[in-house]
């Protein structure tokens, strides 16, 4: 029996899920983790094991999306659910622009170029096999210039409408994408002239004609304001609801963004910054705009991409928007460096390109040349951005996955939560996870753990022998140590104020040292 192309798809797809997801479990035998996923691991165990008020957890933990992914995977394993949800996840973004493809272009040749992307491009590896969210954002980031592109050619805001839901989720994915949003206001008049009745097709031209003719000025006002609404009206009302979520919740409009306990990235980016800047080899590698030259050397074929579009103005300024927003971000978050996931999407805007024009071309054999070397090309470039990164999770990626030796970088929470998992059934321990996440990811039995998301933890700072047994301390060491109470200066001041307490070190690495509350008056 003939299996229909779409099957086809689908079994390629379960193909490279797989694939994926043989890699992701190698690299967890060989030791490597990312800050994401086990801040993912942590927050899970919480929900579905902790005790006390999780409402929090559950729903204020960022990205929001990503995180409830993990939940789908968690009862297969808990450790592994973030590396299924990534290896699923991009399996379905390949299904996603491949039956796009293959409904537009029957020729075969461009699907074959989009799977050897998919097999072996280094930065597609690292988005299916970390367990990081990048697919989610590689997805609805597709999905929302998908259909931008459709509106385009049918007129019809059904798209529009479709795109604005891509963008809520994709907010929801990685909130810096929230900034995109600002460079299609002044877009939006662009993509609404070409929808105007009119014989002249330079939109300059059409917007002159439109502004000295009543009638059509007042009908180009209202499609552009109907437009702005069916984008923009959801993502705003769903940014405004989730933030006096926060403020109900924690008190904090930014809760969200800016607590180390409701995300991972607050302080990871700050100190992959700190490490970078303080390196005796540090050179600056992202000034202003030469970031979107570096984009054209990791992503070549986005230059293609633009030149497929070079007969529509407003086309080429919507695929031109993402480098605008890089360098926005680049301007406005000047501390932190640009993540891998922020140069994959031009990677998927030039494969949306292609969708959509690659069948138009009338030199097919000169495209397909050009192509299939920019392709081998990105290969070399996608693996010497991972290789150069100066954020330590890229780095070790693909490092652990070249040399196929173990990773040791947490080798130390392994040690500490190791420990933490041989003391007695009854035992608790006194710790913030705003920093410790790591180790209460890798503990065995979290009851045991006394964490900022219950109620008793500010009365266990407090007084911690009438609530714990044990208190993990950041050392002076520890590059975290700034950011929480319990680091080297706690244990001073906690006996001044209850002289009869006793603290004897039970366990201690470079980064933490374990505490016994031994004796009390």
């Amino acid at each position: 029996m003939k299996i229909s192309k779409n099957q086809y798809l689908f079994i390629l797809s379960l193909i490279l899920g797989a694939y994926y997801l043989v890699i992701g479990i190698y690299l967890n035998r060989l030791g490597y983790y990312n800050h994401e996923s086990i801040f993912y691991i942590e927050k899970t165990k919480i929900v579905f094991e902790g005790l006390g008020n999780r409402i929090k957890v559950m729903g204020l933990t960022s990205p929001l999306l990503p995180f409830y992914t993990t939940f789908i995977f968690s009862a297969i394993n808990s450790y592994l659910a973030p590396v299924i949800a990534s290896a699923i996840g991009t399996a379905v973004l390949f299904y996603i622009i491949s039956r796009s493809l293959t409904k537009r272009n029957h020729d075969d040749f461009y699907l074959y170029m989009m799977l050897i992307l998919f097999f072996l491009h280094p930065g597609l590896l690292y988005a299916a096999c970390s367990g990081k969210a990048i697919y989610m954002v590689l997805i609805f980031f597709y999905l929302f210039f998908f259909n931008l592109l459709k509106f385009y050619r049918s007129n019809t805001t059904f798209h529009v409408s479709l795109a604005s839901i891509c963008l809520v989720i994709l907010i929801f994915c990685d909130y810096k994408f929230v900034w995109l949003t600002l460079f299609f206001v002044p877009l939006v008049l662009a993509i609404t002239l070409p929808s105007l009745n009119l014989g002249e097709k330079e939109s300059i031209f059409r917007l002159f004609l439109s502004f000295n003719s009543p009638s059509l000025r007042r009908k180009l006002i209202n499609k552009t304001f109907a437009i702005y609404i069916i984008l923009f009206i959801l993502p705003i009302a769903s940014v405004i609801s989730y933030k006096l979520l926060n403020l109900t919740h924690a008190n904090d409009l930014n809760y969200f963004i800016e607590s180390p306990y409701a995300t991972w990235n607050v302080l990871v980016d700050k100190l992959n910054y700190d490490i970078a800047t303080t390196s005796a080899n540090y050179q600056l590698p992202e000034l202003s705009v030469m970031v979107s030259v570096r984009v054209i050397y990791f992503c070549p074929m986005v230059l293609l991409a633009i030149y497929l579009f070079r007969e529509s103005t407003y086309q080429a300024l919507t695929i031109l928007t993402p480098f605008a927003f890089i360098e926005f971000l680049h301007i406005k978050y000047d501390k932190l460096f640009l993540n891998y996931e922020y140069y994959l999407i031009f990677l998927i805007l030039a494969l949306l390109c292609l969708v959509f024009k690659s069948h138009t071309i009338k030199r097919q054999g000169l495209l397909k040349i050009v192509l299939a070397v920019i392709i081998l090309i990105q290969l070399y470039t996608g693996y010497i951005f991972l290789n150069q990164s100066l954020i330590t999770d890229e780095k070790r990626f693909i490092t652990t996955l070249i040399n196929r030796t173990p990773n040791t970088d947490q080798s130390e929470t392994l040690e500490m939560a190791g420990v933490i998992n041989s003391l007695p059934k009854d035992a608790h321990v006194l710790m913030d996870d705003a920093i410790s996440y790591p180790i209460a990811a890798f503990t065995n039995d979290i009851h045991k753990l006394t964490l900022p998301y219950q109620e008793v933890f500010l009365s266990a700072i407090e007084t911690p022998y009438r609530y714990d047994d044990y208190i993990l301390i950041a050392t002076p060491k520890n590059p975290f140590t700034g950011y929480t109470q319990l680091n080297n200066r706690y244990i001073p001041l906690i006996r001044i104020v209850n002289s009869g307490v006793n603290y004897r070190r039970v366990y201690e690495t470079d980064n933490w040292i374990l505490y016994r509350i031994i004796a009390t008056q």
